[in-house]
């Protein structure tokens, strides 16, 4: 499957200027953030080469792509929300949070979203239990595209932004806990990492609301 802008087209067509592909990073990992990438395109033709799912990607072809990224659409921007976080609120509420953050962060305002998958966990709820988190606030019209991360040029390059941003947070919190090896497992439950986890506990760091291994007695 090779990306494309032909899911923007659509949204162009039916008259939404700017259109945001929304991906999520780390929402599967058991320790660190959530990481929401945003990027916003309005009515173009190309995109840069190589770009597709950051999944298939090597670190090194993500971080060069971020030269070029800088300059596709009009607006990109990821958005964090921490372990602690997910733990008071949920995962869903989390990305919700971090997402808006991201959003936040964008000097443009968004017409529409392509979120990768088959659940729209972007838009709230209408009696959201986690109103600290996710008050009132009118989410932009939502399309979900499965596997958008391969077929939208938006969601791919949303995708690329944020793996590179939270890759680049998890080697910085390894310098801090590093007998988690989160230099490479990223957070995510690797071997090693469960087994770190039965032999040091978790750290501030970790989901602790998850099933986590518990520490060897």
């Amino acid at each position: 499957m090779t990306v494309s802008l032909i899911h923007e087209a659509a949204l162009w067509d039916a008259g939404f200027d700017a259109v945001a592909g929304i991906d999520e990073v780390g929402r599967g990992a058991l320790a660190g953030p959530v990481s929401v990438g945003v990027a916003v395109v309005t009515r173009c033709e190309s995109w840069p080469d190589g770009l597709t799912d950051s999944k298939l990607l090597s670190a090194a072809r993500r971080e060069a792509l971020l030269e070029p990224l800088g300059s596709f659409g009009v607006g990109r921007a990821v958005g964090h929300a921490t372990a602690a976080e997910i733990d008071e609120v949920g995962i869903v509420a989390a990305l919700r949070l971090a997402a808006r953050r991201a959003l936040d962060a964008i000097p443009v305002a968004v017409d529409a979203v392509l979120l990768d998958g088959t659940h729209d966990w972007l838009t709230p709820p209408p009696a959201d239990l986690f109103s600290d988190h996710a008050d009132e606030w009118d989410a932009p019209p939502v399309t979900m595209i499965v596997k958008g991360d391969r077929a939208c040029a938006s969601i791919a390059a949303a995708s690329v932004l944020a793996k590179v941003e939270r890759d680049a947070l998890m080697a910085v919190a390894h310098e801090e806990h590093p007998e988690y090896g989160w230099d490479s497992n990223k957070g995510y439950g690797a071997a090693s990492h469960l087994e770190a986890l039965r032999e040091h506990g978790p750290s501030p760091l970790h989901r602790v609301s998850w099933k986590l291994p518990f520490r060897a007695s």
